[in-house]
Protein backbone atom coordinates (compact mmCIF):
# COMPACT_ATOMS: atom_id res chain seq x y z
CA UNK A 1 0.00 0.00 0.00
CA UNK A 2 1.19 3.52 -0.71
CA UNK A 3 -0.04 7.11 -0.79
CA UNK A 4 -0.97 8.87 -3.98
CA UNK A 5 -0.82 12.67 -3.76
CA UNK A 6 -2.48 14.94 -6.29
CA UNK A 7 -0.28 18.02 -5.99
CA UNK A 8 -2.63 20.04 -8.19
CA UNK A 9 -5.36 19.66 -5.56
CA UNK A 10 -3.23 20.02 -2.43
CA UNK A 11 -3.57 23.41 -0.74
CA UNK A 12 -1.12 22.66 2.09
CA UNK A 13 -3.60 22.82 4.96
CA UNK A 14 -1.47 20.29 6.84
CA UNK A 15 -4.31 18.30 8.37
CA UNK A 16 -2.82 15.14 6.84
CA UNK A 17 0.52 15.83 8.51
CA UNK A 18 -1.22 16.37 11.85
CA UNK A 19 -3.06 13.05 11.44
CA UNK A 20 0.02 11.08 10.35
CA UNK A 21 3.18 12.81 11.61
CA UNK A 22 5.39 9.77 11.06
CA UNK A 23 4.26 9.50 7.43
CA UNK A 24 3.77 13.07 6.21
CA UNK A 25 5.17 16.53 6.89
CA UNK A 26 4.92 19.99 5.39
CA UNK A 27 8.09 21.57 4.04
CA UNK A 28 9.06 25.21 4.55
CA UNK A 29 6.91 26.23 1.58
CA UNK A 30 3.82 24.46 2.93
CA UNK A 31 4.06 21.58 0.46
CA UNK A 32 3.23 18.05 1.55
CA UNK A 33 6.21 15.70 1.78
CA UNK A 34 5.53 11.97 1.98
CA UNK A 35 8.07 10.48 4.38
CA UNK A 36 7.42 6.86 3.40
CA UNK A 37 6.69 5.65 -0.10
CA UNK A 38 5.63 2.12 0.80
CA UNK A 39 3.33 1.74 3.78
CA UNK A 40 3.02 -1.27 6.06
CA UNK A 41 -0.01 -2.62 7.89
CA UNK A 42 1.34 -0.87 10.98
CA UNK A 43 0.99 2.46 9.10
CA UNK A 44 -2.61 1.81 8.04
CA UNK A 45 -4.41 3.62 10.88
CA UNK A 46 -2.39 6.82 10.50
CA UNK A 47 -2.55 6.64 6.71
CA UNK A 48 -6.33 6.29 6.68
CA UNK A 49 -6.63 9.17 9.15
CA UNK A 50 -4.49 11.35 6.89
CA UNK A 51 -6.65 10.59 3.86
CA UNK A 52 -9.84 11.39 5.78
CA UNK A 53 -8.33 14.62 7.15
CA UNK A 54 -7.66 16.13 3.71
CA UNK A 55 -10.41 18.68 2.97
CA UNK A 56 -9.63 18.76 -0.78
CA UNK A 57 -9.24 14.99 -1.32
CA UNK A 58 -5.66 15.36 -2.57
CA UNK A 59 -4.43 12.22 -0.82
CA UNK A 60 -5.50 8.61 -1.25
CA UNK A 61 -4.30 5.13 -0.44
CA UNK A 62 -3.52 2.71 -3.23
CA UNK A 63 -2.75 -0.98 -3.30
CA UNK A 64 0.89 -1.96 -3.66
CA UNK A 65 2.18 -2.16 -7.19
CA UNK A 66 2.45 -5.76 -8.44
Amino acid sequence: MHFELDTTRCDGFGFCADAAPTLIRLDDDGQVVLLKLELTEADRTQAESAVRACPVAALRLCAAQP
